[in-house]
């Protein structure tokens, strides 16, 4: 049985992975299965989850923690936590205020929402409803007056960044999700994209691939990326890095920040883990840039090993959905209520006052 989201923090709720255990009941299972599953054999997905586990860290003693705190700047902008809720699409498929409750559970514990290009409200309903931080997640659509569009109303909406997003030009449907009968109610649609026509419908010539010249034919190039580098003030930040060459290419062309990424999982599988592929891309990018970590967080401590292994700060994606699912915009807010301080008993314990302080030496090898 599926129950309507609770006016309430059920009392089973002791940490924030239990949101992910509660959210079976809230949610029908069709949907359930395409929000948890990943693509292919789903070994990435479930390597996202391994790296946190199998991370082990050492606490120092006798360290000043009277000052501790968990701020942060991100392009020169303050933040009280290093949490940002991740772009996740279609969020009424879990609650009929979808996305706006989201945003309503980030205003409420000033963490920064960034706004799927894919939500199921348009990009200034979810604007009106978010705090001060908020970015845009833009996915490249076919015509670049489109794309452009999609940038301006982003900028009006008063976004303070643009995300992104390069790692699914193609995906591979979730097996999961197509052996658990899910498909899209037409109800449920990205409202943003309502004001663009519909992409034209590619004519495939005689010995065309469906993936090459079919579903990548308007797939973006670093001709796209630095075009759109030039259209906006915002800084642009890239997600889906994974590797290091990568990361110092995207660099150079002027990208502000970067989100080392799977896609949750959901992209190419048997790619490595985000956890795993952090420290080579902070090597790549130097100290300094900002870098920010997405796959896998369930605690606190989660994004303690993300910030030692060089992130400055994590996204939280299918949590917050299930917090959402649970208990609407209060779910989401006492969700990063307690990845907060779930975050700050992993510091005090192992002797860290400041997200500065968290570093490679806080790994156990």
């Amino acid at each position: 049985m599926v129950h309507r989201a609770l006016s309430h923090i059920p009392p089973e709720i002791l940490c924030a992975a239990d949101y992910e255990a509660l959210a079976g009941q809230f949610i029908a299972p069709p949907d359930f299965a395409y929000i948890a599953g990943g693509s292919g054999d789903e070994a990435t997905l479930r390597d996202n989850r391994a790296a946190f586990a199998g991370c082990r860290l050492r606490p120092r003693l006798l360290r000043d923690l009277s000052g501790g705190h968990t701020r942060l700047t991100l392009f020169g902008q303050g933040y009280p936590h290093p949490f940002l809720l991740a772009p996740l699409a279609y969020q009424q498929l879990v609650h009929p205020q979808g996305e706006l409750d989201t945003a309503h559970g980030a205003a409420a514990m000033d963490a920064c929402l960034v706004c799927s290009t894919l939500a199921s409200f348009p990009l200034e309903d979810v604007a009106a409803h978010a705090g001060e931080r908020r970015w845009f997640q833009l996915y490249f659509q076919p015509a670049r007056a489109a794309t452009l569009d999609l940038v301006r109303r982003a900028e009006a909406a008063g976004y303070g960044a643009l995300v992104v997003t390069l790692d699914a030009s193609v995906k591979a449907p979730s097996r999961r999700a197509l052996r658990a009968g899910f498909a899209l109610p037409p109800a449920i649609r990205a409202a943003s994209l309502d004001p663009y026509p519909a992409p034209a419908q590619r004519t495939l010539a005689p010995g065309d691939s469906v993936v090459f010249q079919g579903a990548m034919g308007d797939a973006p190039t670093a001709g796209d990326l630095a075009w759109l580098l030039g259209q906006t003030r915002l800084p642009v930040l890239v997600k889906g890095v994974l590797d290091a060459d990568d990361a110092h290419r995207l660099q150079a062309m002027g990208v502000a920040g970067q989100i080392v990424s799977n896609h949750g999982g959901r992209a190419l599988d048997g790619a490595p883990a985000s956890l795993h592929a952090l420290p080579g891309i902070r090597r790549a990018v130097g100290p300094g840039y900002p870098l920010l970590l997405d796959g896998g967080i369930r605690s606190g401590s989660d994004a303690f090993k993300a910030l030692a292994h060089g992130a400055d700060a994590v996204l939280v994606g299918r949590l917050q959905v299930y917090a959402l699912a649970v208990a609407g915009a209060l779910g989401v807010a006492h969700l990063l209520r307690t990845l907060r301080e779930e975050l700050e008993l992993c510091m005090a314990q192992a002797g860290c006052a400041t997200l500065a302080e968290i570093g490679p030496q806080m790994i156990h090898p």
